[in-house]
């Protein structure tokens, strides 16, 4: 039988050419997609391109410190998206960058990005990493998604949506180990915090930017989640509607993806069919590299009556 999974490092190399876009004009770029499973655009692609986009906007030698970014529209995997920035202002020391993604003519994403010039200056991390696991003695995400599945009666496991079947199994461009797993199907009621390690599944070219983009990129999944916890439902139950509102993120020093990064989440609220979640980035050696926030609907039909 032939093997068919892609190469070592392949698929790692087709995500950072997806975001690194096409420039198409002057501050108008273009971004192909993923179809993650379920036929809408991841929105930590549409976050990484849109940072991106920005970036290629920017004098060099500043890079980002921040970026706030509201989801308008869902996008659809299949259709290309154009990124059009907006450089509103570069100063001595700090660039401001606005960008809006369109797709079919209607903005589905905006994004506003601040980049600095390097600069010394005081230096503390007040949270420290937790103690938790080394990411060698953790299953990955596809390992317990393959188990997960196998565990499911076959009538269930069918009326999963093909592509999404084949993506739980598929190999992927980012290693994915969480701290305490939670089972998709059978969610129990737990607190609104966890831990996941991420890496490339793959080496990554230089350091500096295209690691910022993936970073951008992988925050976004297990953020909302979080929220669910103390809930014992995740998106897969009956009558969820979940997504995610809008993204904020702080990038404090320098780090590698292709090196093990923690993800420190927690939920400090639910209320209003929304969840505002946080987490906190450490590389492997405890070092504090960026920080994200988001609020994201947590709809449950079933106690709407709908």
């Amino acid at each position: 039988m032939t093997d068919a999974s892609p190469a070592p490092g392949s698929l790692i190399r087709e995500l950072i050419d997806i975001l690194r876009l096409e420039r198409i004009e002057e501050n108008i770029f273009r971004g192909q997609s993923q179809d993650l499973g379920w036929g809408r655009v991841f929105g930590g692609q549409v976050v990484g391109q849109a940072l991106s986009a920005a970036e290629q906007t920017v004098p060099e030698g500043r890079s980002v410190h921040s970026l706030h970014g509201y989801f308008l529209r869902p996008g659809d995997a299949k259709e290309p998206i154009v990124y059009m920035v907006d450089p509103i202002r570069d100063g001595n020391s700090f660039t401001t960058r606005r960008v809006v993604a369109v797709q079919n003519g209607k903005a589905i994403f905006n994004l506003a990005a601040s980049f600095q010039i390097l600069e010394d200056g005081f230096d503390h991390q007040q949270p420290t990493m937790p103690e938790v696991p080394d990411p060698d003695e953790l299953m990955g995400e596809r390992e317990l998604g393959e188990r997960y599945l196998a565990r499911l009666p076959e009538k269930v496991r069918e009326s999963f949506p093909a592509a999404l079947r084949e993506r739980v199994v598929a190999e992927r461009p980012i290693e994915v180990r969480p701290v305490a797993p939670v089972d998709p199907m059978n969610p129990k009621v737990d607190q609104p915090a966890k831990q996941v390690w991420f890496r490339a599944n793959g080496p990554v070219p230089g350091d500096g930017s295209i690691h910022q983009y993936l970073l951008a990129y992988a925050s976004d999944f297990h953020l909302l989640g979080t929220t669910l916890l103390p809930h014992g439902v995740t998106w897969l139950n009956p009558g969820m509607q979940v997504a995610s509102l809008d993204h904020a993120m702080w990038f404090h020093r320098p780090f590698r993806f292709d090196d093990w990064l923690l993800y420190d989440l927690e939920a400090p609220s639910a209320q209003g069919a929304r969840g505002l979640s946080q987490g906190r980035w450490f590389t492997r050696n405890g070092v504090l590299v960026a920080s994200t926030m988001q609020e994201g609907l947590i709809r449950d039909h079933r106690k709407r009556g709908k």
